[in-house]
């Protein structure tokens, strides 16, 4: 009972059984379980952050296609509605031309007429002067004014 070894047995042995009387196996294993318990608890937030991730990202998705897709629709209106502006002011602008080319033709018939009208009233004129000057030359007194007076109404009433 001398060896050394016999004394380190014993003492390894004993040290065990305390270890063991104290309820350190029990203390340990409880530390593990309760390290692997919060371990598996952090991995299930994990997986549900992931899953709430997950989802918010697929909203976002959702949100932004949504987003892309009525912007497309407001773009195509844009669009919709410049060319019925467009159309609409070019027959407004050619409905404008239209009644101002008019108006021009009206004005320039007006004073084309009032123009004939003022060389047949200058030429009547003229008649009327070269008439006189002819038919006082050659008829005075009482004939020559009745003839002028005829020829006067003549020439009104042809004019008019």
């Amino acid at each position: 009972m001398g060896s050394a070894e016999f004394w380190v047995l014993v003492a390894f042995v004993l040290f065990v059984a305390l270890l063991v009387y104290v309820g350190a196996p029990a203390k340990i294993v409880a530390a593990l379980d309760s390290r692997a318990n919060k371990i598996k608890a952090e991995l299930d937030e994990a997986r549900a952050l992931r899953e709430e991730a997950a989802q918010v990202l697929a909203d976002y998705k959702r949100k932004r296609a949504e987003a892309e897709t009525e912007a497309q629709a407001i773009v195509e209106a844009a669009r919709k509605d410049a060319v019925a502006y467009a159309a609409d002011a070019k027959a407004k602008a050619e409905e404008f031309v239209a009644r101002r080319t008019r108006a021009a033709e009206q004005k320039i018939a007006l004073a084309e007429s009032q123009a004939v009208a003022e060389v047949r009233a200058a030429a009547a004129d003229a008649a009327v002067a070269a008439a006189e000057k002819v038919l006082s030359g050659q008829a005075k007194g009482e004939l020559g004014d009745n003839l002028f007076d005829k020829g006067l109404s003549e020439v009104r009433a042809k004019l008019n």
